[in-house]
Protein backbone atom coordinates (compact mmCIF):
# COMPACT_ATOMS: atom_id res chain seq x y z
CA UNK A 1 0.00 0.00 0.00
CA UNK A 2 0.84 3.23 -0.81
CA UNK A 3 2.97 5.41 2.17
CA UNK A 4 0.44 8.56 1.83
CA UNK A 5 1.75 10.48 5.05
CA UNK A 6 4.36 12.45 3.27
CA UNK A 7 2.53 16.29 2.99
CA UNK A 8 6.19 17.91 1.13
CA UNK A 9 5.35 17.67 -2.64
CA UNK A 10 7.71 15.51 -4.66
CA UNK A 11 9.52 17.98 -7.12
CA UNK A 12 9.91 16.60 -10.89
CA UNK A 13 12.39 17.90 -13.75
CA UNK A 14 11.82 17.07 -17.66
CA UNK A 15 14.35 15.13 -19.67
CA UNK A 16 15.14 16.87 -22.93
CA UNK A 17 18.53 15.85 -24.51
CA UNK A 18 19.70 13.84 -22.13
CA UNK A 19 19.69 16.35 -19.50
CA UNK A 20 17.35 16.68 -16.42
CA UNK A 21 15.84 20.51 -16.81
CA UNK A 22 13.14 22.20 -15.23
CA UNK A 23 10.99 24.39 -17.67
CA UNK A 24 12.58 27.55 -19.39
CA UNK A 25 10.00 29.43 -17.72
CA UNK A 26 10.44 27.86 -14.10
CA UNK A 27 6.63 27.24 -14.11
CA UNK A 28 5.80 24.32 -12.73
CA UNK A 29 1.97 22.66 -11.81
CA UNK A 30 0.27 20.14 -9.28
CA UNK A 31 -0.30 16.27 -9.98
CA UNK A 32 -2.99 15.16 -7.83
CA UNK A 33 -3.54 11.61 -5.96
CA UNK A 34 -7.04 10.41 -7.42
CA UNK A 35 -8.08 8.91 -4.56
CA UNK A 36 -7.37 11.61 -1.89
CA UNK A 37 -7.88 14.35 -4.51
CA UNK A 38 -4.71 15.83 -2.94
CA UNK A 39 -1.76 17.19 -4.72
CA UNK A 40 1.38 15.12 -3.99
CA UNK A 41 4.03 16.30 -6.84
CA UNK A 42 5.04 19.28 -9.28
CA UNK A 43 5.48 19.21 -12.68
CA UNK A 44 7.36 21.06 -14.86
CA UNK A 45 4.94 23.50 -17.11
CA UNK A 46 6.60 23.25 -20.54
CA UNK A 47 5.83 25.61 -23.12
CA UNK A 48 6.87 26.53 -26.89
CA UNK A 49 10.15 27.05 -25.79
CA UNK A 50 10.74 23.60 -24.84
CA UNK A 51 9.42 21.99 -27.65
CA UNK A 52 11.47 23.95 -29.68
CA UNK A 53 14.23 22.86 -27.71
CA UNK A 54 13.58 19.04 -27.18
CA UNK A 55 12.37 18.78 -31.50
CA UNK A 56 15.82 20.11 -32.13
CA UNK A 57 17.56 17.82 -29.50
CA UNK A 58 15.93 15.03 -31.15
CA UNK A 59 16.77 16.02 -34.70
CA UNK A 60 20.18 16.49 -34.26
CA UNK A 61 20.26 13.09 -32.61
CA UNK A 62 18.47 11.51 -35.81
CA UNK A 63 20.63 13.74 -38.15
CA UNK A 64 24.20 13.83 -36.93
CA UNK A 65 24.03 12.13 -33.55
CA UNK A 66 25.77 8.94 -32.57
CA UNK A 67 22.38 7.30 -32.52
CA UNK A 68 21.93 7.50 -36.16
CA UNK A 69 25.29 5.46 -36.61
CA UNK A 70 24.11 2.74 -35.01
CA UNK A 71 23.62 -0.04 -36.70
CA UNK A 72 20.01 -2.34 -36.38
CA UNK A 73 21.65 -4.51 -34.11
CA UNK A 74 22.98 -2.48 -32.01
CA UNK A 75 19.93 -0.78 -31.66
CA UNK A 76 18.30 -3.77 -31.04
CA UNK A 77 20.74 -4.07 -28.26
CA UNK A 78 19.03 -0.91 -26.77
CA UNK A 79 16.30 -2.03 -26.80
CA UNK A 80 16.54 -4.87 -24.75
CA UNK A 81 18.54 -2.77 -21.74
CA UNK A 82 15.47 -0.55 -21.54
CA UNK A 83 13.20 -3.99 -21.34
CA UNK A 84 15.70 -5.68 -18.39
CA UNK A 85 15.19 -2.40 -16.40
CA UNK A 86 11.75 -2.34 -16.78
CA UNK A 87 11.75 -5.43 -15.23
CA UNK A 88 13.85 -4.18 -12.58
CA UNK A 89 11.73 -1.24 -11.52
CA UNK A 90 8.28 -2.61 -12.65
CA UNK A 91 6.85 -2.69 -9.06
CA UNK A 92 7.98 0.60 -8.50
CA UNK A 93 6.77 2.36 -11.79
CA UNK A 94 3.36 0.79 -10.89
CA UNK A 95 3.18 2.16 -7.47
CA UNK A 96 3.76 5.48 -9.41
CA UNK A 97 0.71 5.07 -11.63
CA UNK A 98 -1.37 4.03 -9.30
CA UNK A 99 -1.02 7.44 -7.05
CA UNK A 100 -1.04 9.80 -10.43
CA UNK A 101 -4.30 7.38 -11.84
CA UNK A 102 -5.49 6.00 -9.44
CA UNK A 103 -5.74 2.33 -11.63
CA UNK A 104 -5.56 -0.25 -9.21
CA UNK A 105 -2.41 -1.87 -8.46
CA UNK A 106 -3.02 -5.53 -9.63
CA UNK A 107 -3.59 -4.11 -13.29
CA UNK A 108 -0.98 -1.51 -12.88
CA UNK A 109 1.59 -4.19 -11.68
CA UNK A 110 0.42 -6.54 -14.46
CA UNK A 111 1.26 -3.83 -17.38
CA UNK A 112 4.21 -2.86 -15.92
CA UNK A 113 5.54 -6.41 -15.71
CA UNK A 114 4.31 -7.47 -19.45
CA UNK A 115 5.73 -3.76 -20.64
CA UNK A 116 9.24 -5.19 -20.91
CA UNK A 117 8.05 -7.54 -23.33
CA UNK A 118 7.52 -5.02 -26.40
CA UNK A 119 10.89 -3.46 -26.15
CA UNK A 120 12.40 -7.62 -26.46
CA UNK A 121 10.19 -8.04 -29.48
CA UNK A 122 10.78 -4.97 -31.26
CA UNK A 123 14.49 -5.44 -30.14
CA UNK A 124 14.40 -8.72 -32.21
CA UNK A 125 12.55 -6.67 -35.08
CA UNK A 126 15.07 -4.21 -35.24
CA UNK A 127 17.76 -5.98 -37.65
CA UNK A 128 14.88 -7.63 -39.49
CA UNK A 129 13.46 -4.33 -41.31
CA UNK A 130 14.74 -5.00 -44.97
CA UNK A 131 14.65 -3.53 -48.37
CA UNK A 132 14.25 -5.56 -51.48
CA UNK A 133 15.66 -6.62 -54.68
CA UNK A 134 12.89 -5.39 -57.26
CA UNK A 135 13.28 -7.81 -60.51
CA UNK A 136 11.63 -4.92 -62.46
CA UNK A 137 11.54 -5.55 -66.56
CA UNK A 138 14.09 -3.74 -67.62
CA UNK A 139 17.38 -5.92 -67.89
CA UNK A 140 19.80 -2.91 -68.04
CA UNK A 141 18.87 -1.33 -64.47
CA UNK A 142 19.05 -3.02 -61.22
CA UNK A 143 15.93 -1.96 -58.73
CA UNK A 144 16.08 -2.13 -54.87
CA UNK A 145 14.14 -0.36 -51.81
CA UNK A 146 15.13 0.74 -48.74
CA UNK A 147 12.92 0.72 -45.46
CA UNK A 148 13.93 4.39 -43.29
CA UNK A 149 13.11 5.96 -40.48
CA UNK A 150 10.96 8.67 -40.83
CA UNK A 151 12.53 10.91 -38.54
CA UNK A 152 11.33 13.05 -35.42
CA UNK A 153 8.05 11.13 -34.08
CA UNK A 154 6.03 12.99 -31.35
CA UNK A 155 3.84 11.07 -28.99
CA UNK A 156 0.97 12.41 -27.07
CA UNK A 157 -0.15 9.84 -24.57
CA UNK A 158 -3.10 9.60 -22.31
CA UNK A 159 -3.71 9.31 -18.41
CA UNK A 160 -5.61 6.10 -18.29
CA UNK A 161 -2.48 4.07 -19.18
CA UNK A 162 0.48 6.20 -19.06
CA UNK A 163 3.27 4.00 -19.40
CA UNK A 164 1.98 0.89 -21.30
CA UNK A 165 0.59 3.27 -23.99
CA UNK A 166 4.41 5.42 -24.23
CA UNK A 167 5.56 1.96 -24.21
CA UNK A 168 3.68 0.62 -27.41
CA UNK A 169 4.97 4.05 -29.71
CA UNK A 170 8.11 4.08 -28.23
CA UNK A 171 9.57 0.43 -29.03
CA UNK A 172 8.55 0.48 -32.22
CA UNK A 173 10.04 4.05 -33.33
CA UNK A 174 13.18 3.42 -31.49
CA UNK A 175 13.85 -0.05 -33.50
CA UNK A 176 12.86 1.39 -36.76
CA UNK A 177 15.74 4.07 -35.69
CA UNK A 178 13.32 7.47 -35.26
CA UNK A 179 14.14 9.72 -32.27
CA UNK A 180 11.42 11.09 -30.19
CA UNK A 181 9.50 13.72 -28.28
CA UNK A 182 6.43 12.53 -25.55
CA UNK A 183 4.04 14.58 -23.97
CA UNK A 184 2.31 12.40 -21.31
CA UNK A 185 -1.39 14.26 -20.11
CA UNK A 186 -1.02 16.80 -17.67
CA UNK A 187 -2.80 14.97 -15.35
CA UNK A 188 -0.45 11.90 -15.34
CA UNK A 189 3.47 12.93 -16.17
CA UNK A 190 5.10 11.63 -12.85
CA UNK A 191 5.14 8.06 -13.99
CA UNK A 192 6.30 8.73 -17.43
CA UNK A 193 9.67 10.57 -15.35
CA UNK A 194 10.25 8.19 -13.11
CA UNK A 195 10.63 5.81 -15.83
CA UNK A 196 13.10 8.61 -17.82
CA UNK A 197 15.05 8.21 -14.04
CA UNK A 198 15.33 5.02 -13.61
CA UNK A 199 15.19 3.01 -17.23
CA UNK A 200 15.96 5.69 -19.90
CA UNK A 201 18.93 7.32 -18.27
CA UNK A 202 20.76 3.92 -17.17
CA UNK A 203 20.54 2.22 -20.56
CA UNK A 204 22.69 3.99 -22.27
CA UNK A 205 20.69 6.04 -24.71
CA UNK A 206 22.43 8.67 -26.60
CA UNK A 207 21.11 12.05 -25.59
CA UNK A 208 18.58 13.38 -27.67
CA UNK A 209 16.82 10.22 -28.72
CA UNK A 210 14.39 10.13 -26.08
CA UNK A 211 13.09 13.54 -24.51
CA UNK A 212 10.01 14.57 -22.04
CA UNK A 213 8.06 18.11 -22.36
CA UNK A 214 5.18 18.08 -20.06
CA UNK A 215 2.64 20.24 -19.62
CA UNK A 216 -1.16 21.14 -21.15
CA UNK A 217 -2.26 19.54 -24.42
CA UNK A 218 -3.36 23.14 -26.32
CA UNK A 219 -0.06 24.70 -25.59
CA UNK A 220 3.04 21.88 -24.80
CA UNK A 221 0.75 19.63 -27.52
CA UNK A 222 0.13 22.19 -29.78
CA UNK A 223 3.54 23.43 -29.94
CA UNK A 224 4.91 19.83 -30.90
CA UNK A 225 1.96 18.50 -33.42
CA UNK A 226 2.62 21.62 -35.38
CA UNK A 227 6.62 21.85 -34.86
CA UNK A 228 7.91 21.76 -38.53
CA UNK A 229 11.01 19.23 -37.45
CA UNK A 230 8.35 16.48 -36.52
CA UNK A 231 7.62 13.97 -39.10
CA UNK A 232 5.46 11.51 -37.08
CA UNK A 233 2.39 12.19 -34.68
CA UNK A 234 1.72 9.14 -32.71
CA UNK A 235 -1.59 10.17 -30.29
CA UNK A 236 -4.16 8.20 -27.94
CA UNK A 237 -7.14 9.93 -26.10
CA UNK A 238 -10.30 11.28 -27.39
CA UNK A 239 -11.73 11.40 -30.66
CA UNK A 240 -12.65 15.40 -30.54
CA UNK A 241 -8.69 15.82 -29.78
CA UNK A 242 -7.76 13.01 -32.36
CA UNK A 243 -9.53 14.93 -35.06
CA UNK A 244 -7.66 18.28 -34.17
CA UNK A 245 -4.61 16.64 -34.11
CA UNK A 246 -4.87 15.43 -37.69
CA UNK A 247 -5.97 18.02 -38.96
CA UNK A 248 -3.01 20.76 -37.59
CA UNK A 249 -0.85 17.44 -38.83
CA UNK A 250 -2.18 17.47 -42.05
CA UNK A 251 -1.06 21.52 -42.66
CA UNK A 252 2.25 20.30 -43.04
CA UNK A 253 1.88 16.20 -43.98
CA UNK A 254 2.98 14.77 -41.30
CA UNK A 255 2.41 10.96 -40.90
CA UNK A 256 -0.40 10.09 -38.43
CA UNK A 257 -1.68 7.39 -36.54
CA UNK A 258 -4.43 8.09 -33.70
CA UNK A 259 -5.23 5.29 -31.18
CA UNK A 260 -8.64 6.66 -30.42
CA UNK A 261 -12.17 6.16 -28.44
CA UNK A 262 -14.87 3.30 -28.30
CA UNK A 263 -18.22 2.58 -27.81
CA UNK A 264 -17.59 -1.60 -28.11
CA UNK A 265 -20.82 -3.99 -28.04
CA UNK A 266 -20.15 -6.93 -25.76
CA UNK A 267 -22.32 -9.72 -27.40
CA UNK A 268 -24.26 -12.90 -24.95
CA UNK A 269 -25.92 -15.05 -27.35
CA UNK A 270 -28.15 -17.59 -25.88
CA UNK A 271 -25.27 -20.79 -26.81
CA UNK A 272 -22.65 -18.99 -24.34
CA UNK A 273 -21.45 -20.07 -20.87
CA UNK A 274 -23.41 -18.03 -18.96
CA UNK A 275 -21.53 -17.57 -15.74
CA UNK A 276 -17.83 -16.94 -18.20
CA UNK A 277 -20.05 -14.27 -20.08
CA UNK A 278 -21.32 -12.55 -16.74
CA UNK A 279 -17.30 -12.26 -15.72
CA UNK A 280 -16.50 -11.21 -19.19
CA UNK A 281 -19.10 -8.31 -19.09
CA UNK A 282 -17.69 -7.09 -15.59
CA UNK A 283 -14.36 -6.98 -16.53
CA UNK A 284 -15.46 -5.63 -19.86
CA UNK A 285 -16.56 -2.60 -17.97
CA UNK A 286 -15.73 -2.18 -15.06
CA UNK A 287 -11.83 -3.01 -14.84
CA UNK A 288 -10.38 -0.15 -14.68
CA UNK A 289 -13.44 1.54 -13.74
CA UNK A 290 -14.54 1.84 -17.31
CA UNK A 291 -11.72 4.31 -17.87
CA UNK A 292 -10.65 2.48 -21.35
CA UNK A 293 -10.97 3.08 -24.61
CA UNK A 294 -11.77 -0.71 -25.41
CA UNK A 295 -14.32 -0.86 -22.67
CA UNK A 296 -17.41 -2.91 -23.48
CA UNK A 297 -20.15 -0.39 -22.43
CA UNK A 298 -22.59 -1.83 -24.94
CA UNK A 299 -23.67 -5.25 -23.21
CA UNK A 300 -25.96 -6.52 -26.24
CA UNK A 301 -27.81 -9.41 -24.50
CA UNK A 302 -29.60 -11.98 -26.20
CA UNK A 303 -33.58 -11.65 -25.07
CA UNK A 304 -33.69 -15.32 -24.77
CA UNK A 305 -31.63 -15.19 -21.87
CA UNK A 306 -32.12 -11.57 -21.33
CA UNK A 307 -33.89 -11.71 -17.28
CA UNK A 308 -31.69 -14.48 -16.16
CA UNK A 309 -28.36 -13.04 -17.67
CA UNK A 310 -29.30 -9.54 -15.46
CA UNK A 311 -29.61 -10.96 -12.79
CA UNK A 312 -26.62 -12.83 -12.34
CA UNK A 313 -24.81 -9.47 -13.78
CA UNK A 314 -26.47 -7.36 -11.27
CA UNK A 315 -25.59 -9.78 -8.35
CA UNK A 316 -21.80 -10.27 -9.19
CA UNK A 317 -21.47 -6.20 -9.56
CA UNK A 318 -22.77 -5.75 -6.91
CA UNK A 319 -20.10 -7.11 -5.34
CA UNK A 320 -17.40 -5.31 -6.08
CA UNK A 321 -15.07 -3.80 -3.59
CA UNK A 322 -14.50 -0.53 -3.91
CA UNK A 323 -11.67 1.58 -2.48
CA UNK A 324 -8.03 3.00 -2.23
CA UNK A 325 -6.49 1.44 -5.59
CA UNK A 326 -2.78 0.65 -4.08
CA UNK A 327 -4.65 -2.24 -1.66
CA UNK A 328 -4.98 -5.48 -3.68
CA UNK A 329 -7.98 -6.37 -2.30
CA UNK A 330 -9.72 -3.09 -4.22
CA UNK A 331 -11.79 -3.87 -7.12
CA UNK A 332 -12.72 -0.56 -8.10
CA UNK A 333 -10.79 2.35 -8.04
CA UNK A 334 -11.32 6.29 -7.94
CA UNK A 335 -11.72 8.47 -11.39
CA UNK A 336 -8.78 10.06 -12.62
CA UNK A 337 -9.16 13.70 -12.77
CA UNK A 338 -12.02 15.66 -11.38
CA UNK A 339 -13.41 16.52 -15.19
CA UNK A 340 -14.08 12.75 -16.11
CA UNK A 341 -15.37 12.70 -12.89
CA UNK A 342 -18.35 15.51 -13.71
CA UNK A 343 -18.34 14.18 -17.27
CA UNK A 344 -19.62 10.38 -15.99
CA UNK A 345 -22.02 11.76 -13.51
CA UNK A 346 -23.84 13.89 -16.12
CA UNK A 347 -23.94 11.02 -18.30
CA UNK A 348 -25.80 9.37 -15.73
CA UNK A 349 -28.26 12.11 -14.99
CA UNK A 350 -28.53 11.80 -19.01
CA UNK A 351 -29.28 7.96 -19.28
CA UNK A 352 -32.01 8.70 -16.62
CA UNK A 353 -33.45 11.41 -18.20
CA UNK A 354 -33.71 9.48 -21.71
CA UNK A 355 -35.82 6.65 -20.02
CA UNK A 356 -32.68 3.76 -19.39
CA UNK A 357 -33.74 1.89 -15.63
CA UNK A 358 -31.03 2.58 -13.94
CA UNK A 359 -31.18 -0.90 -11.49
CA UNK A 360 -27.44 -0.92 -10.06
CA UNK A 361 -25.48 2.09 -9.09
CA UNK A 362 -26.20 5.65 -10.43
CA UNK A 363 -24.01 8.36 -8.63
CA UNK A 364 -21.25 8.70 -6.12
CA UNK A 365 -19.41 6.63 -3.68
CA UNK A 366 -19.76 7.49 -0.02
CA UNK A 367 -16.82 6.81 1.78
CA UNK A 368 -18.78 3.86 3.72
CA UNK A 369 -19.06 2.48 0.51
CA UNK A 370 -15.53 2.63 -0.14
CA UNK A 371 -15.28 5.63 -2.02
CA UNK A 372 -13.20 8.48 -1.67
CA UNK A 373 -13.54 12.01 -3.47
CA UNK A 374 -13.81 11.04 -7.13
CA UNK A 375 -15.98 7.42 -7.04
CA UNK A 376 -18.39 6.40 -9.33
CA UNK A 377 -20.70 3.29 -8.18
CA UNK A 378 -20.45 0.72 -10.60
CA UNK A 379 -24.11 1.13 -12.82
CA UNK A 380 -26.07 -0.75 -14.54
CA UNK A 381 -28.89 0.63 -17.07
CA UNK A 382 -31.28 -1.42 -18.63
CA UNK A 383 -33.93 -1.06 -21.14
CA UNK A 384 -31.45 1.05 -23.10
CA UNK A 385 -32.47 1.80 -26.68
CA UNK A 386 -29.18 2.30 -29.09
CA UNK A 387 -30.29 5.73 -30.55
CA UNK A 388 -29.77 7.03 -26.71
CA UNK A 389 -27.22 9.10 -26.35
CA UNK A 390 -25.79 6.55 -23.39
CA UNK A 391 -25.56 3.89 -25.96
CA UNK A 392 -23.75 6.26 -28.78
CA UNK A 393 -21.37 8.61 -27.12
CA UNK A 394 -18.28 7.25 -24.85
CA UNK A 395 -18.57 7.78 -20.81
CA UNK A 396 -15.02 6.61 -20.10
CA UNK A 397 -16.30 5.34 -16.47
CA UNK A 398 -18.15 2.49 -15.08
CA UNK A 399 -21.51 2.75 -16.56
CA UNK A 400 -22.95 -0.23 -18.45
CA UNK A 401 -25.83 -0.02 -21.09
CA UNK A 402 -27.64 -3.85 -21.92
CA UNK A 403 -29.59 -3.72 -24.79
CA UNK A 404 -31.75 -6.17 -25.60
CA UNK A 405 -31.32 -8.00 -29.04
CA UNK A 406 -33.41 -10.77 -30.92
CA UNK A 407 -31.17 -13.08 -33.47
CA UNK A 408 -27.44 -12.81 -34.84
CA UNK A 409 -28.42 -10.05 -37.93
CA UNK A 410 -29.84 -8.21 -34.92
CA UNK A 411 -27.02 -8.04 -32.79
CA UNK A 412 -24.62 -6.94 -35.89
CA UNK A 413 -26.80 -4.81 -36.72
CA UNK A 414 -26.77 -3.05 -33.18
CA UNK A 415 -23.12 -3.44 -32.82
CA UNK A 416 -22.31 -1.94 -36.20
CA UNK A 417 -24.68 1.46 -35.50
CA UNK A 418 -21.83 3.40 -33.64
CA UNK A 419 -19.40 6.09 -34.85
CA UNK A 420 -16.90 4.08 -33.60
CA UNK A 421 -14.90 0.68 -34.18
CA UNK A 422 -12.64 0.01 -31.92
CA UNK A 423 -13.29 -3.37 -29.77
CA UNK A 424 -16.20 -5.76 -29.66
CA UNK A 425 -16.79 -9.11 -27.40
CA UNK A 426 -18.98 -12.10 -28.99
CA UNK A 427 -19.48 -14.88 -25.87
CA UNK A 428 -20.97 -18.27 -27.77
CA UNK A 429 -20.28 -22.10 -28.17
CA UNK A 430 -20.69 -22.22 -31.63
CA UNK A 431 -17.65 -21.89 -33.53
CA UNK A 432 -19.68 -21.34 -37.07
CA UNK A 433 -21.10 -17.91 -35.17
CA UNK A 434 -18.08 -16.73 -33.89
CA UNK A 435 -15.49 -16.42 -36.73
CA UNK A 436 -18.99 -15.53 -38.70
CA UNK A 437 -19.61 -12.58 -36.31
CA UNK A 438 -15.97 -11.90 -35.63
CA UNK A 439 -16.07 -10.98 -39.75
CA UNK A 440 -19.47 -9.14 -39.49
CA UNK A 441 -17.95 -6.57 -36.58
CA UNK A 442 -16.85 -3.23 -38.01
CA UNK A 443 -13.95 -3.23 -35.20
CA UNK A 444 -10.12 -3.62 -35.27
CA UNK A 445 -10.37 -5.95 -32.33
CA UNK A 446 -13.12 -9.02 -31.85
CA UNK A 447 -12.68 -10.81 -28.42
CA UNK A 448 -14.53 -14.44 -28.42
CA UNK A 449 -15.46 -15.88 -24.91
CA UNK A 450 -12.50 -13.04 -23.49
CA UNK A 451 -12.44 -9.43 -23.56
CA UNK A 452 -9.28 -7.42 -23.08
CA UNK A 453 -6.86 -9.55 -24.15
CA UNK A 454 -3.74 -7.47 -25.62
CA UNK A 455 -0.30 -8.78 -26.55
CA UNK A 456 2.89 -6.92 -28.12
CA UNK A 457 1.77 -9.67 -30.97
CA UNK A 458 -1.06 -8.97 -32.26
CA UNK A 459 -2.04 -5.53 -33.69
CA UNK A 460 -4.38 -2.66 -32.09
CA UNK A 461 -6.36 0.16 -33.52
CA UNK A 462 -9.50 1.10 -34.44
CA UNK A 463 -12.18 1.51 -37.54
CA UNK A 464 -14.33 4.58 -38.36
CA UNK A 465 -13.89 7.00 -35.57
CA UNK A 466 -11.78 4.80 -33.43
CA UNK A 467 -8.37 5.70 -35.49
CA UNK A 468 -6.12 5.57 -37.80
CA UNK A 469 -2.89 3.08 -37.95
CA UNK A 470 -2.33 -0.11 -35.97
CA UNK A 471 -0.19 -0.55 -32.55
CA UNK A 472 2.02 -3.72 -31.94
CA UNK A 473 2.81 -6.61 -34.17
CA UNK A 474 4.81 -5.83 -36.75
CA UNK A 475 2.49 -3.74 -38.57
CA UNK A 476 2.85 -1.11 -35.94
CA UNK A 477 6.75 -0.52 -37.18
CA UNK A 478 5.30 0.27 -40.72
CA UNK A 479 3.98 3.39 -39.01
CA UNK A 480 7.52 4.76 -38.11
CA UNK A 481 9.53 3.76 -41.89
CA UNK A 482 9.06 4.69 -44.89
CA UNK A 483 10.28 3.21 -48.40
CA UNK A 484 12.81 4.78 -51.19
CA UNK A 485 13.16 3.47 -54.40
CA UNK A 486 16.49 2.98 -55.81
CA UNK A 487 17.56 2.14 -59.69
CA UNK A 488 20.85 1.68 -60.52
CA UNK A 489 21.19 1.73 -64.69
CA UNK A 490 23.91 -0.86 -65.57
CA UNK A 491 23.32 -0.24 -69.01
CA UNK A 492 24.10 2.70 -72.16
CA UNK A 493 22.58 6.21 -71.47
CA UNK A 494 21.42 8.80 -72.92
CA UNK A 495 18.41 8.41 -75.86
CA UNK A 496 15.03 10.96 -75.78
CA UNK A 497 15.52 13.44 -72.95
CA UNK A 498 12.27 14.21 -73.06
CA UNK A 499 10.25 10.81 -72.98
CA UNK A 500 9.72 8.98 -69.88
CA UNK A 501 11.26 5.99 -69.38
CA UNK A 502 8.98 3.21 -68.86
CA UNK A 503 8.44 -0.64 -68.36
CA UNK A 504 8.40 -2.45 -71.74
Amino acid sequence: MLDRTTTELKKYRTYIDGKWVDAASGKTFQTFDPYTGEPWALIPKCEKADVDIAVEAAARAFDTGPWCSLTQTARGKALRRIAALIEKHAEHLAEIEVRDNGKLISEMVAQTRYLPEWFYYYGGLADKIQGAVVPVDRPEHFNYTLREPVGVCAFITPWNSPLMLAGWKLAPALAAGCTVVIKPSEYTSASLLEFMRLVIADADIPPGVINVVTGYGAVAGEALVTHPKVAKIAFTGGTATGARVNELASRSFKKVSLELGGKSPNIVFDDCIIDDAVSGAISGIFAATGQTCIAGSRLLVQETIHDVFVEKLVAMARQARLGDPSKAETQVGPVTTPPQYEKILSYIDIAKAEGARCVLGGGPATKEEGGGRYFVKPTIFLDVDNRMRIAQEEVFGPVLSVIRFKDEDDAVRIANDIAYGLGAGVWTQSVKRAHGVAKRIKAGTVWVNTYRAVSFLMPFGGYKASGLGRENGMEAIDGYLQTKSVWINNGPGGGNPFIMKTAS
